[in-house]
């Protein structure tokens, strides 16, 4: 930890140092590409090459598991602009870059992130910025430009561009404006024996390649210098301009302007302005060039120019829809007009991102089909769509991450630590009208019911097979596989269409983020004597109040808020069901069996089935033990009592359960595992279902059992010493009064099971 300011100083200049090298000579950058040829890398190379080298994870979107490029969690700023979800889209988009970095039939296309608003498109961009620049300060993604000098020649005018006049000594050198690439100085021929050399060494199926001239500032600088040395009769005239004294390479931090370019939507001005730049006319007299443009009077301050040599972005494409057809040069011919007789070169990878409104400009003239004047137009964008998230961990992450500061992205190990942070409550402060801070919470599942209700409102119902329900196929998306009692059912037994249009429409996160924050300023009308309920917000506070605004929210049509009050019911039992198991968990939780328990009775059934033998505390092998096998089903998973066995010996239906529930179950793990030595000791007991809901879950048979003389009737205020009143304190602190009584009324078991 740093302990002064002194402290903070030196690591500043340590990431400096870090960050930026000394200026090189043309000779020792090339000495230098020859060792690191990846360093020469062209736009579209270098950005796969950053996406790639941030690695990959695995995720699980709509059931499956994917790799997804760890870039687009925004590692390097603790995932503030992660984009949640899309891993699909996003892979495609990044095998489309291979594609075109490889030039492999796709260089013509423009890159186009379509989707509605609130789905991760901004964020791609903040992320891509975020990106770029960090690996651009790496050993292995330092990016190199050129900068010029031509004081020193006889009569030399000195070099400027923009408004910024000449000066002398190390003022005196200028940056290529543009990110010119440092190869382009040389001869096409002697450039093209460059590169080859390069891609001899590069190990990678992605060759480099290094295109066009060199930019009309940098010619004009290479021009005067071999005007002024040819007139001196200097024999080596490329040695001579690309001097040390007049040329050289350094590197720079890719940033927004300096290899990044990003059109937004509020910029305006001539199509050629907002693409390139503008003349200063000013300038142009102060420079006198004899009645020619100069180049170094132009400001270089469009999209393409900031975004040469690597990134080129037109955000809300549709504010700039007279701009898209004035690029379709571009990734053809990698080449824009300054002027009617000025050319520059453009190496960038194009991205449009825009809403769906892009598409209605594009399909204006469709019915024409053939004289569509936007055909052309049309064939080059590569559409990528962005999806409103179907995961309801994505989604309470998503949502999580609007209401707080939190943005570490969700990386868990397990689904139960996944499951953990779903149904977690969240305290967020909030300061009052009178200047006081108060905690207001969002109880146990309440993100989890909000998200869960977002996502339900973007499924498709159209291929929901009859015995599911839009949160049966919610929880299928997030965790691949749905409990049905002792069964399992896995994504893969279901057959959803593949033409479905889940997460084309839907609740947005931001009409979620906004309903809760409205909740968490309004006060409450719950009391209690001793628990602060007032401040809480409970799961189904969140979901009615979300269906209710529906018809006042002007981001939904009618038809679209009458679909998405429908489908909450389903939404609101799933989350009463929830509140139960925990009521259930809690007044069970010191009776709850340790898994060291589970485990024994797995291994002694397996080697029950198998007739084999186990290991004893003593290391002696020993025949399974029937009585331990029989206490724990008839005591601990209530299937049986002392008629279903002889004395220890199972019955016909026990031996059926052992086989059918439990040995089943090892043999679905065994063959998942099949490629690993499989040992009994290696099983999750969670892994057996019914195994599983002696860990975790419990019904009200269970508490009937275990509390005899439990009466909820009396939960809001028991007689002391009662079981009512012990099984009361068990609950956690946040559950209201009368929640018990709530889970027995939408459970399977009521309060006359007591009678």
């Amino acid at each position: 930890m740093m302990s002064g300011g002194e402290d903070y100083i030196e690591a500043a200049d340590r990431t400096l140092d870090a960050t930026y090298e000394e200026p090189m000579s043309l000779d020792a950058y090339v000495e230098l590409l020859l060792s690191e040829p990846g360093l020469a890398a062209h736009a579209s190379k270098y950005l796969l090459d950053a996406i790639e080298h941030a690695g990959t994870r695995t995720v699980i979107e709509e059931g499956e598991e994917k790799q997804r490029y760890r870039f687009f969690d925004d590692p390097w700023n603790d995932g503030e602009h992660a984009i949640l979800g899309n891993t699909e889209v996003l892979n495609r988009f990044v095998d489309d870059l291979r594609s075109i970095a490889a030039a492999r039939g796709k260089e013509e296309k423009i890159l186009w992130l379509d989707g509605p608003t609130a789905t991760g498109k901004s964020e791609l961009k903040r992320c891509l910025v975020n990106g770029l620049r960090e690996y651009s300060k790496t050993d292995r993604g330092r990016r190199y430009t050129m900068e010029w000098n031509v004081a020193g020649v006889d009569g030399a005018p000195g070099l400027t561009y923009g408004d910024e006049p000449a000066t002398p000594d190390e003022d005196d050198w200028y940056q290529s404006p543009v990110q010119s690439h440092p190869l382009t100085v040389f001869p096409e021929e002697v450039r093209a024996d460059v590169v080859a050399d390069l891609n001899e060494r590069l190990d990678d199926h992605i060759p480099v390649r290094v295109e066009g001239e060199l930019d009309p500032f940098c010619r004009e600088a290479y021009d005067y210098l071999e005007e002024q040395y040819r007139r001196e009769g200097v024999e080596d005239l490329f040695s001579a301009v690309t001097d040390r004294r007049h040329l050289r390479i350094k590197n720079f931090v890719v940033d927004v302007g300096k290899g990044i370019g990003i059109l937004h939507s509020e910029d305006d001005g001539p199509p050629k302005e907002r693409l390139v730049g503008s003349w200063m006319h000013g300038m142009l007299r102060e420079l006198d060039s004899r009645g020619r443009k100069n180049p170094q009077a132009f400001s270089y301050d469009g999209v393409l120019s900031q975004g040469n040599g690597l990134l080129t972005i037109v955000e809300d494409a549709a504010q700039h829809a007279d701009l898209l057809q004035k690029l379709l040069n571009v990734p053809d011919e990698g080449r824009v007009k300054l002027d009617k007789g000025i050319g520059m070169d453009i190496d960038t990878q194009l991205i449009i991102i825009s809403n769906p409104d892009l598409e209605g400009q594009l399909n204006q003239h469709a019915d024409r089909e053939g004289q569509d004047p936007l055909k052309a137009l049309k064939r080059r964008l590569d559409r990528h769509r962005f999806t409103y998230l179907t995961n309801l961990s994505l989604e309470a992450e998503l949502l999580c991450r609007e209401l707080t500061d939190e943005t570490s992205v969700w990386d868990a190990n397990t689904w139960d630590q996944l499951e953990e942070w779903i149904r977690a409550p969240l305290t967020i402060k909030v300061r009052d009208s009178d200047g006081s801070v108060t905690p207001r919470e969002l109880a146990p599942h309440a993100l989890e019911a909000a998200a869960l209700y977002a996502v339900v409102s973007r499924l498709d119902t159209t291929d929901l097979p009859d015995d599911l329900d839009l949160v049966d196929k919610a929880l299928l998306f997030d965790r691949g596989y749905i409990r049905d009692g002792d069964e399992r059912i896995d994504i893969d037994d279901i057959e959803f269409g593949d033409s479905a249009t889940n997460g084309e429409h839907g609740i947005p996160v931001t009409y979620t983020r906004d309903v809760i924050a409205d909740l968490l300023h309004e006060e409450s009308d719950r009391f209690h004597e001793t628990l602060p309920v007032e401040e809480v917000i409970m799961p189904r506070d969140v979901l009615n109040t979300m269906a209710e605004r529906l018809t006042d929210a002007p981001v939904f049509s009618t038809t679209e808020a009458a679909e998405f009050d429908e489908r909450v019911a389903a939404v609101k039992n799933y989350l009463f069901s929830r509140q139960e198991e925990d009521v259930l968990e809690a007044m069970m939780r010191e009776k709850r069996v340790d898994e060291r328990t589970v485990e024994e009775y797995v291994e002694h059934v397996y080697a029950w089935s198998e007739g084999e033998l186990i290991e004893n505390d003593r290391g002696e092998r020993v025949e399974p033990n029937a009585l331990k096998m029989k206490v724990f089903e008839i005591e601990h998973l209530g299937r049986f009592d002392e008629g279903d066995y002889a004395d220890n010996e199972p019955s016909g239906a026990v031996e059926e359960f052992r086989t059918e529930q439990i040995i089943t179950a090892l043999n679905r793990h065994a063959w998942r595992n099949r490629d690993e030595e499989f040992r009994v000791t290696d099983v999750n007991p969670k892994e057996i279902p019914v195994i599983r809901a002696v860990l975790g879950s419990y019904d009200w048979d269970d508490v009937a059992r275990t509390y005899e003389d439990l009466d909820p009737r009396q939960w809001d205020n028991p007689p002391s010493g009662t079981e009512t009143a012990l099984g009361r304190a068990d609950q956690p602190a946040r559950h209201e009064p009368g929640e018990l009584q709530m889970a027995l009324a939408h459970g399977t078991h009521r309060v006359e099971r007591w009678d």
